[in-house]
């Protein structure tokens, strides 16, 4: 009898932990982009105080923003600084001044392009708690408080104005700004978009002078957009240097406050080259900027008399392809005036070098193959650099601090994944966004020696939903092509995945020069969605091909003046590789991408039309003559000086060699990859007799968003993968 009750219950146990297994869920479209079920949450907003001690966060509360002062030692919160229901502004940013006397706060926020926008902006009193509107409430950007307290910078219809905040004063620094013609103090659409940058003006260090960047875009050729809605489809103009085409004329000024006059600054003869960055030494009479020539393989730093505007070539380095600024953007000048730091890519890896003020080498502080990803921060007191690198691996990026003279070395942040880092101004305390694959953000602050203090926000709703679903893990692997490369790549095979069984494969691709796909890190709603793929009994895979960054500059260079060919090439091994597992069905693989991973998966779909079945295509570039002049001929050159490089692999030119089934989708609002690319592809496509589906986007832009568009989206794409693939 008791046998017999033993057996009972270990039945009833094993029917309890199997129904359990069954209660696991399947990722569903609905969860990805309707419910919200796998939202991240973070810590938004940090701003560190200047005592070391604290620092504050933007919440959000009962609907009301506010800004409040945390603790580091006890992690509560230790004063109310900004409240948005009493100021009467529900403010979306803020920032402080020097001496925290001051915050800036906008609010009616409203985006531009890819990183410029405008608000309402408000200078707070601190003490007082009373607020002062700018521009008498007209929506400007980039307002920008001075280092002595006493005024703020701002845009304003393309022009650059001050106000003094003693007397009310605003003063129009610049006249003659006029759409499309001039631009002072903020970045034409080419610069936002290609260089990062938006604010194009910076006060200097005693904040009696402003430097400014000025673009004449008179002669550079108009792209027109029609946007749709109105009974007469309204015409948008902007200004878009397409390769080979003229850019604006740029030249850098500075203003000076107390006597009203305005220099220019000595860039050289020739006026045929990029400004892309100014900055401030620490000698307010000194400023610092970057030129570049057109073909984007020299770059110069100079040193400039503020006063009277001459410059002085203070380091100069030049490239057989192209030397790439975002590994020559760190910049900083010590405060001892004698010396700065900055990276190169120089000795084949992005590494961190230490100069004197006259550009003299002091020496290298870090080398190895391996990259430097960001220099976060300096402590110039105890001579160490902070910084995030690929050391442990291409897939990781950990932080590490190092002496000036690149000895004592040490990883601080020995976790394997991706810590991204927010370091305290005094460098005693840092902040760690931390994922992985498997885990969403754990937001943690650490002391400087690697130690937590305190965690502030661990995702644990998210985790435990997480556990309750039916999800594939990201396996990493690396494979070697048939002329001997070595790439690294990723698969997600289904849960309840069976060796035994022939699955599809969707690969997911981007491709372009230094971006990274294969990186252990969590991936967010696309790689969710991916998981609903996965769910349905697909294997969802990515190769990181030739071009890609983490790996060096010759890996990175590889792809030079003739994009796509390589890729495609690399993509379609990868394919191939996949085709050989005894677990894929070779005759459905398929590709999607977005962007210049459209590109790749056009080309990769016509030129590899034996491997692939299937493709989507979201807002591609079809022909690289259409698309703008810095990033374009940065890795091609000039269509005049590469013909065949912008030809040779053009999706355009290889229509005839279409088998599979291809989706095209568009948006048509498109001001960074134009609509025109997917008109153009599908006049060929139809010129060649080919069957196709396509679909584009009213007034999208590059990133096909708003209201029920992504939801639409993707579930068209869902849609197509399971008929087609």
């Amino acid at each position: 009898m008791k046998n017999r009750l033993i057996l009972v219950l270990v039945a009833l146990f094993m029917m309890s932990s199997l129904g359990y297994a069954q209660e696991k869920k399947e990722v569903t479209l609905e969860d990805v982009f309707k419910k919200g079920t796998f939202s991240q949450k973070t810590v938004r907003g940090i701003n560190w105080m200047n005592d070391g001690q604290f620092y504050s966060s933007l919440i959000n509360n009962q609907g009301y923003t506010q800004v409040v002062k945390m603790n580091l030692a006890t992690g509560e919160q230790e004063e109310l600084l900004l409240d948005g229901k009493a100021l009467g502004v529900n403010f979306q940013s803020y920032s402080f001044n020097g001496d925290e006397s001051k915050a800036l706060i906008s609010t009616d926020v409203e985006s531009i392009y890819r990183r410029s926008s405008m608000g309402v902006f408000y200078v707070v009193d601190m003490e007082s708690g009373t607020k002062t509107e700018l521009a008498e409430g007209e929506k400007i950007s980039y307002a920008t408080l001075s280092p002595d307290n006493d005024k703020v910078a701002f845009a304003k219809q393309n022009n650059l104005f001050m106000t003094n905040l003693s007397s009310g004063e605003t003063t129009q620094i610049t006249e003659d700004g006029e759409w499309n013609k001039i631009i002072n103090g903020s970045a034409d659409w080419v610069y936002e978009e290609e260089f990062s940058m938006a604010q194009a003006f910076k006060w200097s260090p005693d904040g009696k002078k402003i430097a400014f960047i000025r673009f004449d875009e008179s002669e550079v050729p108009e792209f027109n957009m029609q946007l749709w809605g109105p009974l007469y489809p309204q015409d948008y103009k902007f200004k878009y240097p397409k390769a080979g085409e003229k850019n604006s004329d740029v030249s850098i000024h500075i203003y000076d406050l107390a006597s009203g006059e305005t220099i220019r600054v000595d860039a050289g003869e020739e006026t045929d080259i990029y400004l892309p960055r100014i900055y401030w030494t620490r000698d307010p009479n000194k400023l610092a900027f970057i030129r570049l020539n057109r073909l984007q393989n020299q770059l110069d730093l100079f040193h400039a008399d503020a006063t009277t505007g001459e410059s002085e070539l203070i380091i100069s380095e030049s490239s057989k392809t192209y030397v790439d600024l975002n590994y020559n953007d760190d910049l900083k000048y010590l405060a001892d005036g004698e010396s700065f730091i900055r990276t190169s890519e120089q000795d084949g890896f992005k590494h961190i070098y230490h100069h004197a003020m006259d550009g003299t080498l002091i020496n290298q502080i870090t080398q190895g193959n391996w990259e430097v990803t960001e220099v976060v921060s300096i402590d110039e007191e105890e001579e160490k650099i902070y910084f995030i690198s690929t050391e442990q691996s291409p897939l990781e990026r950990n932080l590490f601090v190092s002496g000036f003279d690149g000895k004592g070395k040490k990883i601080l942040t020995p976790l394997e994944g991706t810590h991204t880092i927010n370091m305290s101004k005094d460098n005693q305390y840092f902040i760690d966004y931390y994922s992985t694959t498997e885990k969403p953000v754990t937001v943690t602050l650490m002391d400087a020696k690697g130690k937590e203090v305190t965690v502030l926000e661990t995702n644990e709703a998210l985790n435990e939903t997480l556990t309750s679903f039916s999800l594939g893990q990201k396996e990493f692997f690396t494979f070697e092509t048939v002329d001997g490369t070595e790439l690294n790549g990723y698969m997600i095979k289904p849960a309840d995945f069976d060796p035994n069984q022939k699955y599809p494969v969707l690969m997911y691709v981007y491709g372009g020069p230094g971006s990274q796909n294969v990186v252990n890190r969590w991936g967010g709603s696309r790689d969710m969605w991916h998981q609903a793929l996965v769910a349905e009994g697909y294997i969802v895979a990515c190769v990181d091909n030739r071009g890609t960054g983490a790996r060096g500059r010759d890996f990175k260079h590889s792809t030079y003046a003739n994009l796509g060919k390589l890729e495609t090439v690399d993509q379609i091994e990868g394919a191939k590789y996949f085709a050989k597992q005894s677990f894929v069905d070779p005759g459905r693989i398929g590709i999607w991408g977005w962007s210049y991973g459209g590109y790749m998966s056009s080309l990769s779909l016509m030129i590899g039309n034996d491997v692939f079945k299937a493709a989507i295509a979201v807002a591609p570039v079809t022909t690289w003559r259409y698309y703008d002049t810095i990033y374009t001929e940065r890795y091609l050159q000039t269509p005049r000086l590469n013909a065949a490089g912008y030809d040779e692999n053009s999706p355009i030119n290889h229509v005839n060699k279409l088998k599979g089934n291809f989706l095209l989708i568009h948006g048509t609002g498109d001001d960074n990859v134009h609509f025109q690319n997917t008109v153009d592809l599908v006049n060929a496509l139809i010129t060649a007799d080919k069957q196709f589906e396509t679909f584009y986007y009213p007034n999208r832009n590059h990133g096909i968003y708003g209201g029920n568009t992504t939801w639409h989206l993707y579930t068209q794409m869902t849609d197509f993968i399971k008929r087609k693939l």
